[in-house]
């Protein structure tokens, strides 16, 4: 595995230096540590927290290239990733207001959208990574990101959950008589969403980890962020679609809203596949731009 940790001497970078120092460490991974400044006036601030971040990976027992570049943060990240291939990329993100439609800085999200691998968002105070949330759509277009999981849930011993919203029950039907979905029954049918959560959980399983699968009924976000908070999940796993206009990727409403929302670090992983079903991942409601 290899692991770019972007940094640009903020706080929070630093923060997300300490997390993708965990990841690396439990993965032994290789590590570039990626200082950026936008300006001159910037350097010596940063070389110092380039400093600071070496001494954080060196205690978590990490040896990294230090890169240290000046110009357009993107552009450079954009850059470094097409010419070297990373499992990985950590940034911090950092919240810009407390309330709005867009609550994490311009560059977070540009990020995300213009390169290829995964990105780590790494928003407050990072923690020990103990439990994994993966918000699944019920397909299966991300599964290099839920084998990706599986591998750092097993490196730090981890456990993961597959989570899936089902619909809520219109409130005209709601005193009709029906069966309550169960789990165990789901896993077990030949169903697509049975299959497909199936090949999720082995997927994961088939790494050595504890998972499982969870269900919930009712408004997508709101059940996704309820099961954040009472799971007490340090990472949650969400999604992004390739836009069939422009070449590149693009948050769909609810990932956006979990990005902002959910106070936790979030792994944004990229859907697979050109064709026209490429539109609905394993993180399908993220694509569809589903509020």
């Amino acid at each position: 595995m290899k692991i770019l940790i972007c940094s640009d001497g903020s706080p929070q970078a630093e923060q997300a230096v300490r997390m993708g120092a965990t990841i690396a460490a439990g993965c032994q991974a290789e590590v570039t540590l990626f200082g950026i400044s936008e300006s001159p006036g910037e350097s010596k601030g940063l070389l110092e927290s380039l400093q600071r971040s070496q001494t954080i990976l060196a205690d978590k027992k990490v040896t990294a290239e230090l890169v240290n570049k000046s110009g357009n943060p993107i552009e450079e990240i954009v850059r470094r990733t097409r010419e070297t291939a990373y499992s990985l990329v950590v940034i911090g993100a950092v919240r810009k207001q407390t309330g709005g439609a867009f609550w994490l800085s311009s560059k977070s999200y540009k990020i995300v959208k213009e390169i290829q691998p995964p990105v780590l968002l790494v928003a407050g105070k990072s923690a020990a990574i103990k439990r994994i949330l993966i918000c699944s759509g019920g397909k299966r277009y991300i599964d290099h990101g839920v084998k990706l999981t599986g591998e750092i849930a097993r490196s730090l011993g981890a456990t993961v959950t597959l989570l899936h919203v089902m619909p809520g029950i219109p409130g005209i039907l709601a005193r009709l008589p029906r069966m309550e979905e169960d789990t165990a029954w789901l896993l077990k049918s030949e169903s697509e969403l049975g299959i497909n959560l199936r090949h999720g959980l082995d997927l994961l399983q088939a790494t050595g980890i504890s998972a499982q699968v969870r269900l919930r009924r009712g408004d997508v976000l709101e059940e996704i962020l309820r099961e954040i908070q009472e799971g007490e999940h340090d990472i949650v796993v969400t999604g992004s679609a390739l836009s069939h206009t422009l070449r590149t990727y693009v948050l769909g409403d609810v990932s956006r809203e979990i990005v902002n929302r959910a106070h936790r670090a979030v792994l944004v992983v990229r859907s697979q596949g050109a064709s026209k079903e490429a539109r609905f991942p394993l993180l399908g409601w993220f694509s569809r731009g589903q509020k």
